[in-house]
């Protein structure tokens, strides 16, 4: 069973769900952490609070952002922040993240995390939005690395030299989500393997894994849907143990947010994950794996 102090080990955590919320509290599970959206947890009390605070006790927590619209064009809204950073000071988890996309425009929220053209002015709001946040709730953020089906033709930097950019100019740290990488990658043909070799990994805190559906597109080509409702595939595999022979020993996060499986499944993936940066350190050398 992981420790109950705030830091995230270099170890695999699942995203925390209802429905395991027995299993959990019942078998103490040896994993390493637990990742929940702050928007799930906003209310001031009630089961949800009561069932975090009890896991929270022996386990560390990471925050994972979904609301913020951190590249909407829109003023960043205040009454969410100070939700969000009454969270941190309740759990003080020991990552907090947020996403590269825009979700919210006037009163309209949108279910989806929506993409953002890669210009000097977009840039620019971005990172005034993370350099507001970031002073707001006290703490570094993680920004992650979008899932994409469009480009847009106005865009003027490549991504990675976007994210890049971003971090050097804010300080934050990242977080490496590797299916969107896949996913983003085979959906604009281009080669996964060189986006994670370009990737800037030394502020890379944290990397996530998931599953994701296939479909086509209006032309007839492959089109990958971000669904995280199915184990990760063996492609997205290969591409953690490019990541992790990069980045060594970072915490690791399997999401699995829709058609949620058993406790056992889910927990064989953490395992899985965790089998794969023990090989991928041995074989480069580094045996040094919480």
């Amino acid at each position: 069973m992981a420790t109950a102090n705030s830091d995230i080990p270099a170890r695999t955590g699942v995203g925390l769900k209802a429905s395991h919320y027995h299993d959990i509290l019942e078998d103490k599970p040896d994993i390493g952490w637990f990742e929940v959206h702050p928007e799930n947890f906003m209310g001031a009390g009630g089961a949800p609070h009561a069932y975090l605070t009890e896991i929270r006790q022996d386990y560390p927590l990471s925050l994972h952002g979904i609301g913020l619209s951190i590249g909407g064009a829109e003023a960043l809204d205040r009454d969410h922040l100070n939700r969000f950073k009454a969270l941190i000071e309740r759990y003080q988890p020991g990552l907090v993240s947020e996403h590269l996309a825009w979700s919210s425009h006037g009163a309209g929220f949108f279910n989806d995390l929506l993409a953002v053209p890669y210009t000097t002015e977009t840039l620019t709001l971005v990172c005034d939005h993370i350099d507001q946040i970031q002073n707001h709730l006290k703490t570094r953020i993680l920004l992650e690395n979008p899932a994409t089906y469009v480009l847009f033709e106005t865009s003027t930097y490549d991504e990675v030299d976007y994210i890049s950019e971003i971090a050097r100019r804010t300080g934050c740290g990242l977080l490496l989500d590797v299916n969107n990488v896949y996913v983003s990658c085979i959906n604009h043909q281009r080669e996964a393997g060189a986006y994670i070799k370009a990737f800037p990994v030394a502020a890379v805190e944290e990397i996530h894994l998931a599953g994701h559906g296939e479909d086509t597109d209006d032309i007839g080509e492959r089109l990958l849907i971000d669904s995280h409702d199915r184990p990760v595939t063996d492609a997205v595999w290969q591409l953690y143990g490019m990541a992790v022979a990069r980045t060594r020993t970072v915490a690791t996060l399997i999401e699995w947010d829709n058609n949620i499986p058993g406790w056992p499944e889910l927990f064989a993936q953490a395992q899985q994950a965790d089998a794969v940066m023990r090989r991928v350190l041995h074989a480069t050398g580094n045996h040094h794996v919480a």
